[in-house]
């Protein structure tokens, strides 16, 4: 998989299909639309890739929100060569990009740059500036700038569209499971390890500290969780909150890997998410703490 840090394509990957959209989540309705228009792609013998952009363009305009992803940038890539896809473009969102209209979007970056010769987005796409372009917009400019303009059917699962907006509010509510099936995948949260105050070695569960950064928040609590980095996959538990035993003020992710005691910090780990157990509390003491941590380390081995 070729990666463009602008949409500036060589010879070989323009003229091809070309699918748009943040693709926060990579999810069942976006696989839906990677499938198809790879299809189509193979069908007439033509390069396939992807356009997203970054930063997300809600997190640009809206600065306030910061705990909204799905998943990273890095994530995002890792799933699309998974998919075999041949190009990724990765357009820097900024402020300049932001006030091309929609007309100049798809006449300087779909017709010059890409030359795309098949368009897929999903059916409320809205781009160029003040998000007045949409799926009429790509039907009305098609015959002028040599495209085709193609709409995938969204995705239902139990009679809902499958969508990232679903999947962040289940995240937060803690329904990891039914995350996990939206995304064919476990959903996960990588980082790197930090010190922390070494508290949960001192009563006998040492934990790998990571910050949430802009990953949304799940519902506070426990979880059965598996970890992976280049040296181990092991099963675990994790604790997402305030830590109010020890008065916490700042959130945290809290992971004890079963049959892992070594130093991992500034280790990068992946925290994969299996199931929630119980919401976060305070306890009374540390004792009380160390009853119910192995109350959870049972039921999250079973």
């Amino acid at each position: 998989m070729r990666i463009y840090n602008n949409a500036n394509l060589n010879t070989k990957h323009r003229s091809g299909v070309l699918a748009i959209g943040n693709f926060d989540g990579i999810h069942l309705g976006h696989q839906k639309l990677i499938k198809e228009a790879k299809n189509k792609a193979k069908k007439n013998k033509l390069p396939f890739g992807v356009m997203t952009f970054e930063p997300m363009p809600v997190m640009f305009f809206n600065k306030i929100i910061k705990n909204h992803r799905i998943n990273t940038l890095k994530q995002k890539k890792y799933y699309f060569k998974k998919m075999k896809i041949d190009f990724l473009i990765v357009v820097k969102f900024n402020i300049k990009f932001s006030k091309l209209t929609a007309e100049q979007f798809i006449k300087k970056i779909i017709f010059r740059k890409t030359k795309c010769r098949y368009l897929y987005v999903s059916k409320n796409f809205k781009f160029g500036n003040n998000r007045k372009g949409n799926i009429n917009t790509l039907k009305k400019f098609e015959s002028d700038f040599n495209y085709k303009n193609l709409i995938t059917k969204a995705f239902k699962k139990n009679n809902k569209i499958v969508s990232s907006s679903l999947i962040r509010k289940k995240i937060r509510q803690g329904k990891i499971e039914e995350v996990n099936k939206l995304l064919r995948r476990d959903w996960c949260i990588e980082g790197k390890v930090i010190k922390g105050h070494k508290r949960g070695r001192k009563i006998g569960f040492p934990t790998c500290n990571l910050k949430m950064g802009n990953y949304v928040i799940p519902k506070l609590g426990v979880y059965a969780v598996k970890v992976k980095n280049a040296d181990f996959n092991k099963k675990g538990i994790a604790n997402i909150g305030y830590r109010p035993t020890f008065r916490g003020k700042k959130l945290l992710l809290e992971t004890n890997i079963f049959g892992i005691n070594k130093n991992l910090y500034n280790k990068v780990i992946r925290i994969s998410f299996k199931r929630f157990i119980r919401p976060e509390k305070k306890f009374k003491n540390y004792e009380y703490l160390k009853k119910q941590i192995k109350l959870d380390i049972n039921k999250a081995k079973k």
